[in-house]
């Protein structure tokens, strides 16, 4: 379960939509569900996370609109930021997207703070669409060279704030390590 939300907050004093969602897996098939909500941009600043962006009986409802009844409370563990740019595949539809500068910020006490923020090296590029296999148009992706897998963002910064600073690839997502 995340909350999302998108941009910076720029008037503190108005207000933000923030998405409640519900990411689920099963083998290779995954699905989403979300909830639009608006909230004070005053719940967004860093100080006040650890206090949630919204109210506990309002994602206990949601979630079970959603079908999913936790069964341990649930807190605010860790924020995840990146930058993102976006592609269409114009004759598939295909959506391909680079996310770089990922970021990651404990808010739960509980992670020990060895780092308050830390950045992850290299990129993430995500590529959705109907099948698994790259449409024609983008098969030259594969001349970079990379590793193809899952990867997630929030299990591999959740991984670096757990992992001892200094450890070998802590800060790099799983996949090839290229020497320059």
């Amino acid at each position: 379960m995340r909350i999302r939300w998108y941009g910076e907050p720029i008037d503190e004093q108005g207000e933000i939509p923030v998405f409640l969602e519900l990411k689920s897996r099963e083998g290779f098939a995954s699905s989403k569900q979300r909830q639009r909500f608006v909230v004070p941009a005053q719940s967004l600043k860093p100080s006040n996370l650890i206090r949630g962006i919204l109210d506990k009986t309002t994602i206990i409802e949601t979630l079970a609109r959603f079908g999913h009844f936790p069964e341990k409370p649930l807190i605010p563990v860790i924020v995840i930021s990146y930058q993102r740019y976006r592609f269409n595949e114009m004759l598939t539809g295909v959506r391909v997207s680079f996310d770089n500068d990922i970021r990651a910020t404990g808010v739960a006490p509980e992670l020990g703070r060895r780092e308050r923020e830390i950045c992850l090296t290299g990129g993430v590029i995500e590529v959705k669409g109907p099948s698994l296999e790259l449409p024609f148009t983008l098969r030259r992706m594969r001349l970079l060279d990379i590793d193809w897998g899952r990867f997630s963002k929030y299990g591999s910064c959740l991984d670096a704030h757990f992992s001892d600073p200094g450890s070998v690839a802590r800060l790099s997502p799983s996949g090839k390590i290229i020497a320059p």
